[in-house]
């Protein structure tokens, strides 16, 4: 019987960065598309558009980029930890690590930082919940197809 986990076979500063990438353009094609579509078919009519463009002070860059830039952090603090995992449990973690860490995140640590209140949850904690869990696959398949996490 063959063990889920093996040895990562990239040094970790470049599994690292290859989960940056990933996670950059998870954030860019996945959550987004899942948040358009979720807006397009009116399960979340309160939610701003999909690939958002207005600028996120200090530097006033668009707000897709800040998020994609925050995709590609988590991206790149979990693909040494998930790196080593096979099938399934491959799988399984970036998408629930995804839906789970990244909302709780947003939900309880960023509004606080912010000096915002925290969220109503419903209905918002489900959406966030599917476009992060669809960031985590999106993340999973992209270190997949750079040949990082290997089959």
């Amino acid at each position: 019987m063959t063990s889920m986990l093996t040895r990562p076979t990239l040094p970790l500063w470049k599994l690292a960065l290859a989960g940056l990438i990933a996670g950059f353009l998870a954030t860019l094609i996945f959550h987004q598309s899942l948040w358009y579509v979720l807006n397009q078919v009116g399960l979340i009519p309160w939610a701003r558009p999909a690939w958002p463009l207005d600028p996120i002070p200090p530097l006033g860059v668009p707000s897709v980029i800040s998020k994609a830039f925050w995709g590609g952090l988590w991206g790149a603090a979990l693909a040494p930890v998930f790196g080593a995992l096979r099938g399934p449990a491959y799988w399984t973690a970036w998408m629930v690590a995804g839906a789970l860490a990244l909302t709780l995140v947003a939900f309880f640590v960023v509004p606080p930082i912010k000096g915002q209140p925290i969220p109503d949850l419903w209905p918002r904690f489900l959406a966030a919940l599917l476009v992060n869990g669809a960031w985590g696959f999106g993340t999973a398949l992209f270190l997949r197809w750079f040949a990082v996490a290997r089959p």
